[in-house]
Formats: structure tokens, sequence, C-alpha cells
């Protein structure tokens, strides 16, 4: 029979003593392996599997060495997030004091989980001093287990995380609600904020609160981002009337300003060394890269491109949780790209079959239907944008002198744990083929 899972909206509700109880019943059951009478819900149930598979022990504070105030500010000079600041302190510190909100603090982490800001009220932080939650200290959910900052970088969805959800015992008279960042110049994660406080500050709507001041600080940067690329369209306007053949220009994301004698793009992922010269592009070849103010002169220089190519070498990393990269090196340098889960899937599918794949057996490969091929092809089209130089089709395949690497997790059961596609579940549970 199946259980019904635990409500945030019930528990804020219940007596705050009843409902940590209750918590303590459901976390202390299921990490005993037995039945309790509500099960926890979904994303705290998968956290706490993930911590158990770790070894972490649950009734045992766990710490790392903080930073040192010198990497703190280092971080904070070189993060996004300090360009929305803000935004955030408005949305979430601001309005609860206007309100008379019982106080608590807002707490701003960057991708690795580190702590670079909090601010709120005198008495929480205090408390928050004693568990550990201060600039430089680490947050990630493999070292201080189920928790607002933590989980929501894994899983990069908002999450809230009440009292005796916290894996680890020494946080139960905590509760918190934390939501990822993310940089809308090219997808990269580059943290997470949080609310968090004594037990009596939880609220049902806190998660909708906190996702919602999220969303506005993403909308920030882009807003930013969109006055940078007009800038550079002024400067791009007329170097792009002076130059003969195929050129374009992009700002240092890649995002194109200017075209001319080819096809618009959207956006051209950049090697992580990009600078003047020449470079390889796999959606291009090779170019001659010359600086502009805030971002590049691209010049299509085709007759070497095809042999630049030869010496491709892709990683594919599938071994962080929500977390998949594309890297791509040769002769010329190399880029590294995050991807959407379905890409991820495609591209995983494609290096585990070298021989290649038709549009009906990625179908089935990612749906399980092989009538599905429109989308396939779909998607396969935009896949290919990126990686013209680097994918054959009729069938769908990497190229042979491509040099291909898998970068798994450790264990099978963690491979893109969220996907239903049935290659990568045949992978997952040993059925399938993972030589490459």
């Amino acid at each position: 029979m199946r259980r019904t899972r635990v409500d945030m909206t019930r528990l804020a509700a219940m007596d705050t003593r009843e409902a940590a109880l209750l918590l303590k019943g459901v976390r202390d059951a299921t990490l005993r392996g037995g039945r309790a009478p509500f099960a926890p819900r979904a994303e705290i149930g998968e956290s706490w599997q993930r911590m158990l598979r770790r070894g972490l022990d649950p009734d045992r504070d766990h710490r790392s060495r903080l930073l040192d105030a010198e990497e703190v500010e280092r971080r904070r000079a070189a993060s996004p997030l300090a360009e929305v600041l803000p935004v955030l302190r408005e949305g979430l510190v601001s309005c609860s004091a206007a309100s008379g909100a019982v106080p608590h603090i807002m707490v701003v982490a960057d991708a690795d989980g580190r702590v670079l800001w909090r601010e709120g009220s005198a008495p929480v932080l205090r408390k928050a001093d004693g568990h550990g939650f201060e600039p430089g200290a680490d947050w990630t959910e493999s070292t201080v287990g189920t928790n607002g900052v933590g989980t929501a970088l894994v899983t990069r969805r908002p999450v809230q995380v009440h009292s005796a959800e916290h894996f680890v015992s020494t946080h139960h008279s905590w509760t918190c609600a934390g939501a990822p960042l993310t940089d809308p110049r090219d997808g990269r994660l580059i943290g997470a904020v949080d609310v968090s406080g004594p037990l009596a500050t939880m609220h049902p709507a806190t998660l909708m609160l906190v996702s919602s001041v999220a969303r506005l600080a993403e909308a920030e940067l882009r807003n930013r981002h969109f006055a940078e690329l007009a800038r550079l369209r002024a400067v791009a306007a007329p170097v792009l009337c002076r130059v003969g053949g195929r050129a374009l220009v992009v700002d240092a994301h890649g995002w194109l300003a200017g075209v001319t004698g080819m096809p618009p793009v959207d956006r051209l992922p950049l090697p992580a060394s990009f600078g003047a010269g020449r470079a390889w592009l796999p959606s291009l070849g090779l170019c001659a890269v010359e600086p502009l103010p805030g971002g590049w002169l691209l010049r299509l220089v085709d007759e070497e491109a095809r042999a630049a190519a030869g010496s491709s070498r892709l990683v594919l990393d599938v071994s962080r949780p929500r977390r998949w990269s594309l890297e791509l090196s040769g002769t010329a340098g190399s880029w590294t790209q995050e991807l959407s889960p379905r890409h991820t899937e495609l591209l995983f599918v494609l290096a585990v079959h070298r021989e290649g794949r038709t549009a009906a057996e990625l179908a089935y490969d990612v749906f399980g239907d092989p009538t599905r091929t429109v989308t396939v092809r779909a998607e396969m089209s935009r896949v290919r944008r990126t990686l013209a130089g680097l994918l054959e089709h009729r069938p769908y395949r990497f190229r042979e002198e491509v040099e291909v690497e898998v970068v798994r997790p450790g264990d099978p059961a963690d491979l893109l744990p969220h996907s239903t596609a049935p290659a990568v579940r045949a992978c997952r549970d040993g059925r399938g083929s993972l030589g490459v």
C-alpha cells in the first residue's frame, strides 16, 4: 500500500514540536530501513539515499575548514552574484524586516557551496555561527548532508528542508529554503540563495518567495547582458561593413552581436583560453580572432578547418548530478559547455555506440518509442549546431577521428539518476555497454 508523503502545508499548520517529532520519526525509520506511517518528500528521500551511499554519518556534525578572509573576498569579486546582491537583499531581507516577520537570515553561496554573503538579524546570525553557517563555510550536500544550499546545488531545483529533513541530526533545530542561481549568459550554475532560521520561521510560502527572488536575480543578470550586447552591436556594425568574406562578432560568452556573409547563429561555445590569433571552433572551423571592446571579431579560414578537426578530443562528463558538461580540446585550445538533460542522454548514447544510431534507434534509446523520430531529428539538429564538425548523420555518430571519453560516476546507480531513457537505465542496471 502506497504511503502518503509528508506535506509542508500540513506541517506548517501543526505545532512546531509536533511537526519536528513527526519528521524525526520519518527520518529514523527511513535510515533504519524501516517503514514510517509517512514517506519523506521525494527530493528529501533522494538526498538521504545519496548521503547513505556516501557513508555520511547522520548523527555527527560535519564541517570542513573555513576559507580565509582573503579567499572569500577573491571569490566575491569574481562572482556574478555580486551584481545581484541588491536584488536578493531587497527581496529577502528588507521585505521581511518591513513586514515584521520572524527573524531569519539570507545566505548566498557560490557553485562550490561556499558561503560568500549572509545578512539578517543579529540573534539568528549568532545561532547560525553555532551551526557553522558563516562566510567561507562549506555547505555542499556531500559535506553537511541535506540542506537548502547544498541540495539545491545538486538538484538544480528549489528545495525546502525543515527540521529532521536535514540528514545530519545537529541541524534539526533549523529550517531553510534554497534555490539555485544560473548565469543566463551561458547557463552555468553560479550558486544558490537560501533563507534559514530557527524552526519557528518555517512557512510553506518561503520556498516560493526564495524561488521568485532567485528568478528576479537571474532576470537582472539577463538585462545587464542585453545592455552589454547592445553596446557591442554599436561597435560591430561599422567593423563588419569593412570586413570582406564571412565574419561575425560575439561577446565574451559567445553571444552574437553581428554577422556578415553567413547565416546568423544565437551563440558560439568559445574555448576556455580564447584569445587573439587563430582558434578552431567545431561549428565554424578555423577562425582568425581579433579583440573588440566587449567581444571578439571572428573571420573564417575555411581551408584548414577540416584538418584541425582531426585532432579533437571530446570528454562527456556525467559524473556529477545535474551538472553534465561537454569539453572539447584540439590544437587551438579547448572549451566546455554545460548540457541539458536531453542533449546529455543523446550524446551519451552516441558515445556508447560509436558505430552510430539511426533516428529510430535513438528514439527507442531515449524515449522507448522508435516512432518518435521527428523529436530526435529536431534535438540532433540543435546538437549539431554546436558540434557540426564532429558529428555525422545517416546514421548519427561521432566522426571516426574524434577521440571520445565518458567520465562516469563511481557508482553506476548515480549515472543520470533522473533519466528514464531505456539506454541509460540499462547502463545503470549493468545491462548496457559502457565501453567508451
